[in-house]
């Protein structure tokens, strides 16, 4: 009794002290702990519930079309594979690889959704032969395909504020053996526990404290994640109560798989300059080049190694560590089930397999993105570009775009001295569709600076003169390609009482000429006489129809006294190329939305055409122009057989020089000049004309028709009265005409013995369309 006397005793002094941790504890729990933890709740389920990724826009190539008669050569079809993506693995049979053996190429396509539907992927074999692909076969079964793409390579991306790269992937899309495999390597009893993992900490204090350094960690996946989406990489006593506090919360409210769907989209894998690499789908692409979908064991097995160091482990600049990481991570998939003995040896011998160039282009071609800005901000603010998981497809060709940037800079290179301080711009489209497939602003390609194809309005020379023809043209009974024209001096009084007296480059009047020869040497008077002829008011008209503001009215426009940047001029050549179909120059294609669902498509409907007989007839003109004319260097070349049409241009004291020429598949328009609008000592035959032949000496195209176009009929005519004539007549020079315009009565030579008899004057040279003599030496270029 005295015993429990004295314990109760001792109970009841004790008991004061004994309440105060107590009352201090429940007051830390009520007071903090609770209020913190319900603060750091709301924070998980505000972030987590309404968990959506910034996925950045990705802008995308055309796809490349191949089939049969398609024009193609070796180089560019590598060009397109390598810019694409795909590995040159010397087997082909992986999406997004291929192999060659001689002109035959293996391609297995990895297949893609667009505008147009897209494409599954195929395995195919490609045969090129005298510069187009002369046959599309199914690899397996050798059976033809009419027609077969490879996926648009990628060429931008529009990142919102944060340079994250993701593509978002559900959790069933993903291969079983990703997600099994990043369970057995970091988190194996993710299905189990409740966030945190107090068996895997306590084995990682235990081999930590045995190696006397950090060698393994006991962070769960879920751990992981909320590292990435609430926490700073601070290590402190904080930190790591909010991540377990957090992580516990995490669990309470979602299932796992939301969780592991998450973390498979935002785990950190890689970097490319100031872009980084978030989640296995994105991670898939930027390492390998092919979907997420489609990796084989060892490749699933890196970017699951990829997770313990992204830095520490790139394959591209640790390409040994890499493969040991890679291989052990292998090993504990074969240990925990996950591959059978023969998959892991496979697996293990195989290489990396890393594609050399990550597929995460800021903005590689800045010109371009300029154009494709312009054309899709009328439907997409800037935020929806840069944070709308879009994907736009654009009309680039890949192929173009890198011969384009090539031909400007080795054609400055050629120039010397005189290549200093000159500037360029280019733009190429699609013959017949009015596709831009390239766009250059600078002489420095990927400067994101000025864009000169677009804001630089310069004066354009004699790249005006086809259309004062075009416009004459569209009256067959009073013109045609043999009428002939003065060439005599011009004296006009102009406005502000001056007189303006225009010369030809060469300083001097020629006799009366044919029209086709005045637009071949470009000579100025000439072109004046017929363009008075026809009237200023009709050409005006004409060039304001292409949304052309602010024409000059006065005759100086004849021969090029209008500004206008190079997309202007190519817009207007564009109505030549495409056979008289006034089509607007398109950059996109059409615009995705995250599910790929097309939300915007852009099309261009092409009408039934206009003054196509007279835009033929100047077509051959300009054909001329190539063979014999200020062009000649394309007749006289190994580009003859593309009996190219096209015009040089020079403007005054020879500040700008300008080519545009087509084919008959591509329109390209090449301007050189100075910022400071300095001469450059170039002509438009020896700038502009020189990029055009560089970049058509490779790119891949069709010849033009050397033939008159439909509408037309060739016929001999006497210049000087416009009539029919017979071949051998002196003087009788063949032409087309519009069919019709000419009575089919042949006048004869008659008219020729009449004029000897009466001592008539001389007559022009037979040429009958030939090339005439070649200039004296020492006569001035003309452009």
């Amino acid at each position: 009794m005295a015993f429990l006397t004295r314990t109760r005793s001792f109970a009841r002094r004790s008991w004061p002290w004994l309440r105060i941790p107590f009352w201090i504890g429940m007051g830390l729990l009520f007071g903090f702990v609770l209020p913190y933890t319900l603060v750091l709740n709301k924070r998980v389920q505000d972030r987590f519930s309404d968990l959506v990724f910034a996925v950045p826009t990705r802008v995308y190539a055309r796809p490349l079309p191949l089939a049969a008669g398609v024009p193609m050569t070796p180089a560019a079809l590598e060009l397109e594979l390598t810019f694409a993506g795909y590995s040159h693995d010397g087997h082909g049979e992986v999406a997004g690889s291929w192999v060659k053996h001689g002109v035959h190429y293996t391609i297995s396509s990895r297949g893609y959704a667009g505008p147009d539907g897209g494409e599954l992927p195929k395995r195919i074999q490609v045969t090129l032969g005298r510069g187009i692909v002369q046959s599309v076969e199914d690899a397996r079964s050798g059976k033809p395909i009419a027609l077969a793409h490879l996926d648009p390579a990628r060429i931008a991306t529009l990142y919102g504020a944060t340079q994250e790269e993701r593509r978002f992937v559900r959790l069933a899309d993903v291969p079983p053996l990703l997600i099994n495999g990043l369970q057995a390597v970091e988190d194996r009893n993710f299905k189990h526990h409740i966030g945190i993992d107090f068996g895997a900490i306590a084995r990682a204090a235990f081999a930590n404290l045995r190696a006397g350094h950090t060698v393994q960690g006991g962070s769960t996946l879920t751990q992981q994640l909320v590292r990435n989406l609430f926490l700073s990489r601070d290590q402190n006593f904080t930190r790591k109560i909010n991540e377990a506090l957090m992580s516990l919360l995490l669990e309470a409210h979602y299932s796992k798989g939301r969780i592991l769907e998450a973390y498979v989209n935002d785990v950190f894998l890689g970097q490319q300059g100031g872009q980084a690499v978030h989640g296995f789908a994105a991670a898939s692409e930027f390492y390998f080049g092919r979907r997420l979908q489609d990796l084989r064991p060892q490749e699933i097995a890196l970017l699951v190694g990829m997770v313990k160091g992204p830095s520490y482990y790139d394959p591209r600049r640790s390409p040994k560590r890499a493969l040991v990481r890679r291989n052990l991570v292998l090993q504990e998939f074969a240990d925990t089930g996950l591959l059978s003995a023969a998959q892991l040896n496979a697996a293990q011998a195989a290489s990396l397999d890393v594609v050399s160039n990550g597929q995460l282009p800021h903005n590689r071609f800045p010109a371009f993105m300029d154009l494709v800005r312009k054309q899709i901000t009328a439907d997409f603010d800037e935020k929806a570009l840069r944070e709308g998981n879009l994907s736009i497809f654009t009309t680039l060709d890949p192929a173009a775009q890198l011969y384009t940037e090539q031909a400007i800079t080795s054609t400055l290179k050629s120039l010397g001295k005189r290549g200093n301080g000159v500037q360029a711009a280019a733009v190429v489209t699609n013959a017949h569709s009015g596709s831009v497939l390239a766009v250059v602003g600078s002489s420095t390609p990927g400067d994101p600076g000025f864009n000169r194809a677009l804001d630089a309005r310069r004066s354009i020379g004699s790249t005006i003169k086809p259309f004062v023809y075009l416009v004459a043209l569209t009256q067959p009974e009073r013109w045609n390609l043999a009428t002939l024209l003065d060439d005599g001096p011009v004296s006009m009084r102009q406005p502000d009482g001056s007189t303006w007296t225009p010369q030809n480059d060469d300083h001097r009047s020629h006799d009366p000429l044919t029209m086709v020869d005045a637009l071949a040497h470009s000579w100025n008077l000439a072109t004046i006489h017929l363009g008075m002829a026809v009237g200023l008011p009709r050409i005006v008209s004409f060039l304001e129809s292409f949304g052309l503001t602010d024409v000059n009215p006065s005759p100086s426009l004849l021969i090029g006294a209008i500004d206008l940047a190079p997309l202007q001029v190519t817009q207007l050549y564009q109505y030549l190329a495409a056979d008289g179909h006034a089509l607007p120059l398109v950059a996109v294609r059409g615009v995705l939305d995250g599910n790929g669902r097309t939300i915007k498509r852009y099309q261009v409907q092409g009408g039934n055409g206009e003054y196509q007989e007279a835009v033929r007839l100047t077509t051959w003109a300009m054909q001329q122009v190539a063979e014999y004319g200020t062009a000649s260097a394309i007749g006289n070349s190994g580009l003859a057989w593309l009996h190219a049409a096209g015009k040089t241009g020079t403007s005054n004291d020879m500040r700008d020089s300008w080519f545009a020429g087509f084919t008959g598949e591509h329109l390209a328009v090449f301007w050189l000049g100075r910022d400071d609008n300095k001469p450059t000592t170039l002509f438009g035959a020896s700038g502009g004309l020189r990029a055009w032949r560089d970049l058509f000496s490779k790119l891949p195209t069709r010849p033009l028709s050397a033939a008159p176009g439909a509408g037309l009929e060739m016929a001999w005519v006497n210049p000087a009265d416009g009539k029919r004539t017979e071949s051998q007549c002196q003087g009788a020079q063949q032409v087309p005409v519009v069919a019709g315009s000419l009575p089919a009565d042949t006048e004869g030579c008659f008219w020729q013995g009449v004029q000897s008899l009466f001592g008539g004057g001389d007559h022009p040279p037979p040429n009958g369309g030939t090339p005439p003599p070649a200039q004296p030496s020492g006569t001035p270029t003309r452009n």
